[in-house]
This record gives C-alpha cells, structure tokens and sequence, in this order.
C-alpha cells in the first residue's frame, strides 16, 4: 500500500505530524490527558501500523517506547501503550513468519531463545518472581518480534530499510534541535540526549555523510552530523561522548579517512580555544562536569560510577548463582522504575551502572553464559564487517551502519544500565537492529568481495544472500 505513496510525502508526513502533535500536547495538553481519546488514537494507530506491517510497524513501535519517555504531554499513556505495541508486534510477525516461511533462524536465535529461557529460570528462583517474570516476558517479545516482525521488514528491502533509518535520524536529529532552540528539553534530562545522540545518530549520520550521494544530501547530513555531535556535548553525558567517538572513530580509521580524524581533532580545538578566550569559566566548568560527573575531584573520574558498581557487586555475591531475577533489585523492586521516569523510561542509569553488571546480578552466574553469546556473537559480526571495510576502504556495505550501531551500543551499555531492559527505547532500537544486523554482516565467503556502487543509492541488492547486501 505504501509503495504507491511517494517517498518525498512520506518523509514529509514524518516531519510535519510529529511536529504539530508535539506543539498541541504542549500548547494544549488536556487533548493527551483524555483516556477516551487516548486509547482512540492509539488503537487507530495500531491498526493502521499492522495493515502496513512490513513498512511502518518498526518505526511507529520504536516512536511508542520513545514518546513514553519523552518530557512532553504526549507521552502520557505510551508507558502502556508501548507493551500493547510489542505485543501486536511479535504476534503479527511470528504469523506471518509462518505463512511465509522466508526466513531462516540459526545460532543467534537459539542463543536468544536459551537467553530468554535462563530468564525465566532466574525469575521462578527469586523471591520477587512475580516482577521478574514480566521482565523475562518482556524480554520473549522483543526477541520475538526482532527475530521475525524488524527482519521482515528488512529482508528482500535492506537497502531501503537502512536508508529509512538513516532519514529517520536525519528527521530526530533537526526536530531535537528545533525543540531545543525554542527551549524545550524534548528528551527530558542530558544523559537521555547524550544516549540517542551518541549512541544512536552520531555513527549513523557519519556513514551516511561517508556514502556517496548527491552533494547536496551529503552537506545536509554533514550539518546534521556537526549538529549531533553539538547536542552531545551539550549533554556532558560521557557515556554517550564515549560511544560517538569510539564509533565514528573507528569508522574513519577503517576506511583511512586519516584526514577526516585531524580535521575534527582541528575543528575541535578551535572550538574550544574560542571557548577558552572568551567565555573562560564555562569551559572550566563543562570540563569539570565531564570529567566528574560525580562533582568532586576527589572521588576520581569514575567517582559516580562507584556506589552503583559497588552495589551490584553486592548483589551478585548475595545471589551468586540464579541472581535476583532479570530487572529486580535484591529489594525486589523494578530495577528500571527503582528512580521513576528518570529511570524507567528515559533513563539510561540504573542502580548496578552497567548492562553487564547488571544481568550478571540479574540472572545469576548460571544464567550468564546465553547472553555473553550473544554479545560474542555480534562482536564477532563487527569484526568481520570493519575487516571488510579496511580490505575494500569502501563504505558501501549495508551492515556498516549497524555494525557501529553496535560497538556505540556496548560501549554505552558498559556504563549505563538499559541492555537488558526491555522498557528501555535504547535496548528496543539496539536489538531489533541486531537481529537485522545478524543477517546482513558480511560472512567470511563474501569478505572480499569489492563493493558495487548503483546508480540509484536505494537499490535493492540484487543478491539475496543475507551476507551479500551492497549498495
């Protein structure tokens, strides 16, 4: 149905709509506070997002767990809203896999499956088992729905598929500027902001500023990219600095873009020598922020990281073996609504301070093992997919956006707490992505292929091997 629309109403539909519903939930937010014309509006939403299953399902569902963090009207009933969505999600997709039977399932799918088992073995061994099994039920639709609904969408249109998320950021990118300019902290506290803008835009603008293209396209994502990296810094959120750099970096360096590396390191420094001259104590004071987060230079760099790290490690040596149970303390509270909205919808720390820590408390020693898999397991795909790129210094392969989706992912992941969380928007984009990514990573039959550049960007690959997807 929507192949008929053409694609500059749809991008332009994706601007305006969310702009103006943005501007009536804060001008005029008893319209959003309606439970009538809530669940209205969010069943008609619903319904149209499946009869465009394939095309839209991804993008409203991502939009459903974001708007229920946003710091806006409109996001009041999208906390519940959100598991409706990836319910629907999950179910339709598992439907029309089996109908269709076009997709194949391998390792990473087992080890999600036997993820998701050690959940629910760590829930019925915790005293607050009723929580954890929500949790480790809400972990099965995510992995569900990333295994058939998002590599629906993707398979046979990969092309178009992360062509569509790069737009997309492109869209969240300038509508979070325009928010912020007028004085609206859309996201609603700086590590949020930090989150999506260094884990989520900064390598993805990157690549496509890399990609070839009308130069017309390529100095807009420049600007968007500049504009990014801006909000990051703005945000002082050092995981999220940590995540854009160490992604975007790495991209440069692989590709040999030695040049691009020093002219950002230049601009940089301009920026910060201006800084420096003429307003001195704001620098002084941004710098300080950055680097202690905690405010006291005496408890070190990672002097607010301690008493989370130190908690965790409590509870891991209090619950050794079958944890506390997924997204629980050792109070029994929701680990992901122990601090509120802060915490649950846009937060991205949490009591343990790490994804990794985290589930270790979580799910026990013995359930650890299906979820380091997985993380070797992509780790693995990055690797083969940044060998590709030093070996043909090309840009072109559609896994390399997602493959630094995932090094700024885990990096992140490694100082804030959101991974394992399926409420979390963050955990939601990072795994729906994997499991597309899991597909699409070169294998090592195809590593050397070079890369073929078509004359139209949104080709499709013509090869339909899921290790074969150039642009």
């Amino acid at each position: 149905m929507t192949e008929r629309i053409p694609k500059s109403v749809l991008i332009g539909a994706a601007i305006f709509v969310p702009v103006v519903l943005a501007y009536v939930a804060y001008t005029r937010p008893g319209y959003f506070t309606s439970q009538a014309c809530l669940v209205g509006l969010l069943l008609e939403v619903l319904i149209a997002a499946v009869s465009m299953y394939r095309r839209v399902f991804f993008p409203i569902m991502l939009m459903a767990f974001l708007l229920a963090g946003v710091d806006l009207p409109v996001g009041f009933g999208w906390a519940a809203a959100r598991w409706l969505f990836l319910a629907v999600g999950a179910t339709v997709g598992f439907l029309i896999m089996l109908k269709d039977r076009r997709l194949r399932f391998g390792l990473f799918h087992m080890l999600a499956c036997f993820a998701v088992l050690t959940a629910l073995i760590s829930a019925f061994a915790s005293r607050y088992s009723d929580v954890a099994l929500l949790k480790a039920l809400s972990l099965f639709l995510l992995f569900v729905y990333g295994s058939t609904g998002v590599r629906l969408a993707a398979t046979g249109r990969e092309s178009r598929f992360i062509f569509g998320l790069l737009t997309g950021v492109e869209i969240f990118v300038g509508v979070n500027a325009a928010f912020y300019t007028v004085g609206i902290e859309a996201m609603g506290n700086p590590n949020s902001l930090g989150a999506v803008m260094g884990f989520i835009a900064a390598p993805i603008l990157l690549w496509g500023a890399l990609v070839e293209g009308p130069s017309a396209v390529q100095r807009r994502r420049w600007v968007l990219y500049g504009i990014c990296m801006g909000m990051a810094l703005m945000s002082h959120a050092r995981a999220g600095l940590a995540a854009a750099l160490i992604s975007c970096g790495l991209l440069s360096l692989a590709l040999r873009r030695y040049k691009l590396i020093i002219e950002g390191l230049v601009v940089i420094l301009i920026l910060v020598a201006a800084v420096a001259l003429f307003r001195p104590q704001k620098l002084s004071a941004w710098a300080s922020s950055v680097i202690y987060k905690a405010g006291d230079q005496e408890l070190g760099v990672l002097g607010s990281r301690k008493d989370p790290w130190h908690t965790a490690i409590d509870n891991i040596r209090s619950h050794f073996w079958f944890g506390t149970g997924i997204g629980t303390t050792a109070s029994g509270q929701d680990a992901s609504e122990q601090h509120a909205k802060f915490l649950s919808t846009m937060a991205v720390t949490a009591e343990n301070g790490s994804s990794y820590l985290s589930i270790i408390a979580g799910v026990g020693m013995l359930g650890v093992p299906p979820f380091f898999l997985l993380l070797v397991f992509l780790a693995n795909k990055v690797f083969r997919t940044v060998s590709w790129m030093l070996r043909t210094r090309s840009p072109s392969h559609l896994a390399i956006p997602l493959a630094l989706v995932m090094i700024a992912g885990m990096v992140h992941a490694s100082f804030e707490d959101w991974m394992f969380a399926p409420g979390n928007y963050l955990c939601v984009f990072f795994w729906s992505l994997a499991f597309v990514f899991a597909d699409v990573a070169p294998s090592r039959s195809v590593s050397g292929l070079v890369s073929v550049w078509s004359s139209s960007a949104m080709a499709i690959p013509t090869h339909r091997h899921a290790s074969s997807p150039l642009l």
